[in-house]
């Protein structure tokens, strides 16, 4: 029989089907088939912490299906990702089959391309127990905490919350962030701004740059009086260029991609998460469907900490550059990046394309609106890091009024290199021509008032930078480690889609930091990775890493399992009696965030939710009616926000949405208005008033125009974009 091959999913399956032919056969695992069972901890922790491993009930069909297949092949390939989870699932696949793991022929390729597999089966080896060890480690480590920390939060704070070794760190990052926030005091200071024109009638703008040979420090102008006298001096002076400073610099590109920095950029250009942005590149890596070649795989693998490109592709990236751009663009020698993240396994390589000729402009037909717009990311970067680099003239013009200096700066492009495909990262700033001891007129002398800003709350982008900064985590975990966070309930993503934590994940993380601040300590938690780059290494033993954090872990546990109330870590006082039954009320954090409650529960049941007063206000009287009973309808809150409630109640039970109208027409049945509304886990979207007679719907605000292209709804998008509704159309413009 043909030699069969395991990979872990369908879409990988497909597309080294295609390259194989008739003598292998290719089969999809389905991801993990072996795992530690759901319903107890499933770690010995009297026999060296060995995992107790099942096959889940949803995998026994296809468990069974590979073991038939397997005993009737040749040989047996197993064919996962590169990283240490797809070596762990190889080893899980070889012990369900029943092959020696020290026998097995295990493959491993950065691209899913024809050479690529090809080579890889000339060149089998042994599965890594190295590799497979640092994901038991890691994988046993989080069972430990989460299952043993979960059930703590549980009984001291509210049924259903959990806590993880990553995901807590990450919280207390947003947590202390809003916190920063929350402690800012802003800071009064000035510029004082100028338009100044030459005698031909040619403007520049120029700032206040210092004052009696002294550079002005940022706050230095702190008050309007200050401000006022530099105008008043400046009011009648006269202007004079005291100098220009020209000088020509070179600028580099950036290094390729990493998993961390795509992640960064994905979601500083195009607001995508996280989760998105890994979600398309699996895509892009398994295979796309390219008519008249079948499944190709466009990018190489997305998991990777490397900045290293394959001798392959700088050869193929300079001959395409010497043929698209001309000879000028083009390198003498490849230019080659050093690794940057710490741990960082350069036997990997960076994103980039699998074949520099599918450009951007030759895949987009086949690829979805979100899927191009990252393969175009990653071609650019990749293919930039081989072309010459930009050459930018920089001048410098200071003008002088008596003890004050101006200063203005300016920037043209002479070369523009990498930039030819980077346009949008230099922008020219021209200067008209100027001579030292000219004189210029200040059209406008202005000073302006500004405010220091608090540090602003965690994107996607920058609590993923602060992650690898602090070693916390690897490229595998960064997505799911926010996804996580975000899940549990413990931050929410605002409108901006920056993270502020909830009331819960602040209860929950101060609990922590307070009681279990090794299991959320920036330092140890990087220690931990190491430690597991040191098992993946060979270097330690991956039981030991376990010895040394369990025990004292399990200590602690007990001990605040025994000392900590729920009633003091989730009741705080308040000076306010239950409208009910006269007893005090507190404030409550329960799983949706703070509430006041009554002394008296059960007794007395009454509950008013937190209005940023303590007291309890009357209910908000609406411009509606009951359509019922013909009451009037009252605004009032609950725990997923406010609505409409009968005044009547008890006796009226009717209840209604609060419409939040755009403005905006629905452009399918006339009738209805666009209006804000909410999924069942909160993600805002925008549709019909008159569902469920009309469905039609949007995932962004409409602007009430229409796609030039497709005629259907505009709507905003990130980054000051305005985009077409329809996915398939790919239409978007900067928004005016």
């Amino acid at each position: 029989m043909a030699n069969l091959v395991i990979v872990e999913s369908p879409t990988k399956a497909k597309t080294i089907s295609k390259f194989l032919g008739k003598g292998f056969k290719v089969e999809s695992s389905f991801g993990h088939i072996r795992d530690l069972p759901k319903s107890k901890l499933g770690v010995d922790l009297e026999n060296n912490y060995k995992p107790k491993y099942v096959i889940p009930t949803d995998k026994k069909k296809k468990v069974t299906e590979l073991k038939k297949l397997a005993a009737k092949a040749n040989e047996v390939y197993f064919a996962t990702d590169e990283d240490r989870e797809g070596e762990a699932i190889s080893w899980h696949l070889a012990h369900a089959l029943k092959i020696d793991p020290a026998t097995s022929k295990r493959i491993t390729f950065h691209e899913i391309t024809e050479h690529a597999i090809k080579e890889a089966l000339e060149h089998p080896r042994t599965i890594d127990m190295h590799l497979v060890d640092a994901q038991q480690a890691r994988r046993v480590l989080d069972r430990l905490v989460g299952y043993k920390l979960s059930p703590l939060l549980w009984h001291k704070v509210a049924r259903g919350l959990s806590a993880g070794r990553v995901q807590s760190v990450a919280m207390r990052l947003i947590v202390e962030r809003e916190r920063e926030i929350e402690a800012f005091k802003p800071d009064e200071y000035w510029t004082i701004e100028a338009l100044f024109a030459t005698d031909t009638k040619e403007t520049f703008e120029a700032k206040l740059h210092s004052v009696d040979g002294k550079k002005l420090d940022k706050l230095e102008i702190g008050s309007q009086d200050a401000a006022d006298k530099i105008f008043k001096d400046l009011e009648k002076a006269k202007y004079t260029i005291s100098k220009i400073a020209r000088k020509e610099k070179k600028r580099a590109p950036q290094p390729p991609y990493r998993t961390s920095t795509l992640q960064q950029d994905a979601n500083n250009k195009m607001g995508y998460s996280s989760k998105q942005t890994m979600m398309l590149a699996q895509q892009l890596y398994e295979g796309i469907d390219l008519s008249g070649e079948g499944h190709v795989g466009l990018i190489t693998y997305m998991r990777t900490d490397s900045v290293n490109l394959s001798g392959k592709f700088l050869g193929e990236a300079n001959d395409y550059i010497h043929d698209e751009f001309g000879k000028e663009y083009r390198l003498e020698k490849p230019r080659v990046f050093s690794k940057k993240a710490k741990g960082a396994q350069e036997a990997h390589e960076a994103i980039r394309p699998t074949d520099v000729l599918r450009t951007p402009e030759k895949m987009k037909s086949h690829l979805s609106p979100r899927q191009h717009k990252l393969y175009e990311l990653i071609w650019k970067r990749a293919v930039a890091t081989q072309m010459a680099d930009a050459k930018v003239a920089s001048t410098t013009v200071d003008i002088t009024a008596d003890k004050y200096m101006f200063r203005a700066s300016g920037s043209t492009i002479v070369f523009d290199g990498f930039l030819k495909i980077y346009p949008g990262l230099a922008k020219e700033n021209i200067l008209p021509e100027l001579k030292e001891d000219q004189s210029v007129t200040a059209e406008k002398l202005e000073p302006i008032q500004h405010f220091t800003e608090p540090p602003a709350r965690f994107s996607d982008a920058t609590l993923v930078k602060v992650l690898e900064e602090h070693g916390i985590g690897r490229p595998s975990t960064y997505a799911p480690t926010i996804a996580t966070v975000e899940k549990r309930n413990y931050v929410k993503r605002l409108e901006n889609k920056r993270f502020k934590p909830t009331d819960i994940g602040i209860l929950v993380n101060d609990l922590l930091v307070e009681h279990f601040a090794q299991v959320v300590d920036y330092d140890f938690t990087a220690k931990i990775e190491n430690d597991l780059d040191e098992v993946a290494e060979g270097k330690v033993e991956w039981t030991s890493i376990l010895e040394e954090f369990y025990p004292p872990f399990e200590k602690n546990l007990m001990e605040k399992e025994e000392t900590l109330s729920k009633k003091e870590v989730t009741e705080e006082s308040i000076d306010q009696k239950c409208s009910k039954c006269g007893k005090d009320m507190i404030i409550k954090t329960g799983r949706y965030g703070k509430f006041i409650a009554c002394t008296g529960y059960p007794e007395c049941k009454h509950t008013e939710p937190m209005d940023g007063e303590e007291k309890k206000q009357e209910a908000e009287v609406s411009d509606e009616k009951c359509e019922k009973c013909g009451k009037d309808m009252v605004i009032k809150h609950g725990r997923y926000g406010a609505f409409l409630g009968c005044s009547g109640y008890p006796d009226c039970k009717t209840i209604k949405n609060i419409e939040k109208k755009s403005g905006v027409h629905c452009p399918n049945c006339k009738d209805g208005e666009m209006c804000e509304r909410k999924t069942k886990k909160g993600r805002t979207f925008y549709g019909c008033n008159q569902y469920p007679k009309c469905e039609t719907a949007v995932w962004s605000k409409p602007t009430g125009e229409q796609c030039p292209e497709c005629k259907a709804l505009l709507i905003y998008g990130a980054k000051d974009t305005i985009k077409c509704s329809e996915k398939e159309c790919g239409f978007s413009k900067m928004a005016e």
